[in-house]
């Protein structure tokens, strides 16, 4: 690995404002779209690379610890960490195939260069390496490191240290605030830039210059070998990681790059699995819709297992089980109702603040950071719960102690099933028997008779299935309109909701009955719009307590709507709808949340609960559809 040079700042530079836009064009957009980022990470933690070559989100250390860079939330104050080409480029982006190292090529009028990023999984402590090549002509860089610790709300001041060892050259710039310090480590030479660190270099073909921030005291293990030989072991570590996989169908490339995506969602310390690794990203434009994502959701990771265990990797489901263990446990002291979400290390109290000094994604604010929702009443996690634990036993026969919390925890709901609750979609205008809760309900009950008569462990089976019964006579009763024809959100409601697409996927009503088709019906005339489809009516229909504001469609059930045409034998529907779904899709094959009036992605990114949608619908068509 070597580098040609270290050039001075270009004297017609203009100095540079830090805390904006570090250089480009004039007309350079201050944000830009969230589906131009792609995702890196170390399965503790992850960061955003734009095609820009910034990294403009970054928690270092664990998902939900303070940001360092936040410029995706606040193009001013966020700070960010950007290698680009001094001149005019253009650029692209690519993952090295089977793993989640992360290519930006920028073509330029004098040659072409590629910034590598990547963060070595599992390693103590944690790096963000940024390798940079040159790969054809001369290719002048550069390099500014702004960070911006505590959600841009510490102060910090800038050391730069470059002397000669017996190695060669100690290159660091150490960032230090009352709080927090990180250091940066270099191939070339840094200078002071304010509250940034700054570097001109250039590259010819097959030289390379390297960029490693990490904490404080770890900057001796850095060097050439080094990062070459971090480089190789994140490589290998992907590709035997995805060699477990057993899919083979058709949309291999997309299922595995989602497959990947959910891994870098995983928190391995615990096996905790977050929603997605980043907060404050909109719903809408301009809109309040702007949660913290960085957190353990039970149905989420529930589903996410599912996923996890359809395409062979059991160790991340035995790990999430533990996890799940360690939560049901609790419930011996604090009773037996569990949360509908937790902190990556079992965190209960998750308290939600605003970070009003920050701008929010293109003015969208407020921007919040813990999640208020924790100590809502979602009866519906129950059930996905219940699903989960069915299918690992099936796999891997589950422990008398956990047997023993889902025990406890079902007969505390055998008693509270009918309350109204803040469901699945996390309301906050109110409780209400919401139809999908109830379902979900149902699914605990048969799930956990299924174990038992499989396994024949101990339980309350007579009081089960008479609840499992009551329920499921209720919602056929309640949960059906006449009137739309069409099952709905809540009892005595006319209000339709996408989450009733699962119905025939957890196998509460058979995928071709009457009621089932027509509530397929009803959903497709009312929420899809092309391949997407809305939760719901925010703006006319469901109070959802944000005063009617709109929102994008959501991608998981564009993924429930294939599933469910594939179960009814509308195979051409649902391959239409799934092949107009993947185009909606990131350059990288990443979805956010949702997906707004344009095509652009709405929300958090990447985002589980879509990545896992994605890979249960293609097994399922692919199944349907026979051999490729």
């Amino acid at each position: 690995m070597t580098t040609e040079r270290s050039d001075p700042a270009p004297r017609d530079e203009p100095e540079i404002e830090v805390r904006g836009w570090s250089w480009g064009p004039p007309d350079e957009p201050r944000y830009r779209p969230i589906e131009s980022y792609g995702l890196i990470g170390d399965l503790r933690t992850a960061a955003l690379v734009g095609t820009d070559g910034s990294i403009d989100w970054f928690c270092p250390g664990r998902f939900d610890a303070p940001s360092t860079f936040a410029r995706i939330l606040d193009a001013e104050r966020g700070g960010f960490f950007r290698v680009a080409p001094t001149g005019p480029s253009s650029s692209k982006q690519i993952y090295l195939p089977d793993t989640a190292i992360l290519y930006t090529r920028f073509y330029t009028p004098n040659g072409l260069g590629e910034v590598i990023d990547f963060m070595p999984p599992a390693q103590e402590p944690c790096a963000l390496v940024r390798m940079v090549t040159g790969v054809r002509g001369r290719v002048p860089f550069r390099m500014l490191c702004s960070p911006a610790f505590d959600y841009a709300r510490s102060d910090h001041r800038v050391a730069i240290t470059d002397h000669p060892t017996g190695h060669g050259r100690d290159r660091q710039a150490r960032f230090i605030g009352d709080a927090h310090v990180a250091e940066l480590s270099s191939s070339v030479a840094m200078r002071a830039a304010g509250p940034a660190a700054e570097a001109h270099f250039s590259l010819g073909a097959g030289e390379r210059a390297w960029f490693v921030l990490h904490p404080p005291g770890a900057g001796d293990r850095w060097g050439e070998r080094a990062v070459e030989d971090a480089l190789d072991k994140t490589r290998d570590y992907w590709r035997k990681w995805l060699s477990c996989s057993n899919y083979r169908g058709r949309w291999r490339e997309m299922v595995e790059r989602s497959a990947i995506t959910l891994k870098l969602c995983t928190y391995s310390p615990t096996g905790a699995m977050v929603a997605a690794p980043t907060m404050g990203l909109p719903e809408t434009i301009g809109g309040p819709r702007n949660w913290d994502y960085r957190y353990a959701w039970l149905r989420d990771s529930a589903f996410t297992a599912f996923a996890f265990l359809r395409l062979g990797f059991y160790d991340e489901v035995k790990d999430f089980m533990e996890w799940i263990e360690a939560r049901a446990r609790e419930t011996e002291e604090s009773g037996p109702q569990l949360q509908i979400v937790y902190g990556i290390d079992g965190k209960r109290e998750l308290d939600e603040i605003v970070l009003d000094h920050l701008d929010g994604y293109r003015g969208s604010s407020p921007v919040r950071v813990g999640n208020g929702a924790y100590d809502q009443l979602q009866l519906d996690v129950y059930g996905e719960l219940m699903d989960a634990v069915y299918l690992y036993n099936k796999h891997e026969p589950i422990s008398y102690e956990l047997w023993t919390s889902v025990r406890r925890i079902l007969d505390w709901l055998a008693d509270n099933w009918d309350q109204p609750d803040e469901g699945i979609w996390e309301v906050r205008g109110g409780r209400r028997d919401f139809v999908y809760s109830r379902m979900m309900c149902w699914v605990a009950f048969e799930r956990a008779l299924r174990i038992q008569i499989f396994r024949g462990l101990p339980g309350d089976s007579s009081r089960w299935r008479r609840v499992r019964d009551q329920i499921y006579e209720e919602v056929m009763d309640k949960g059906w309109s006449e009137t739309r024809r069409s099952f709905v959100q809540y009892y005595g409601g006319d209000v339709l909701d996408a989450s009733n697409l699962l119905m025939p996927l957890v196998k509460f009503i058979g995928p071709r009955d009457p009621r089932m088709i027509a509530t397929l019906e009803a959903i497709q005339r009312d929420l899809v719009s092309d391949s997407l489809v809305y939760r719901y009516d925010p703006t006319e229909a469901s109070d959802d307590g944000l005063g009617g504001t709109a929102e994008g469609s959501f991608s998981l059930c564009s993924f429930w709507l294939v599933e469910t045409l594939t179960r009814a034998g509308r195979l051409e529907e649902a391959r239409l709808v799934f092949e107009k779904m993947l185009s909606y899709a990131s350059h990288l094959g990443l979805y956010a949340e949702q997906v707004g009036d344009t095509g652009e992605a709405l929300g958090n990114y990447p985002q589980a609960f879509t990545h896992l949608g994605l890979i249960s619908a293609a097994w399922d068509l692919n199944l349907a559809l026979g051999v490729a």
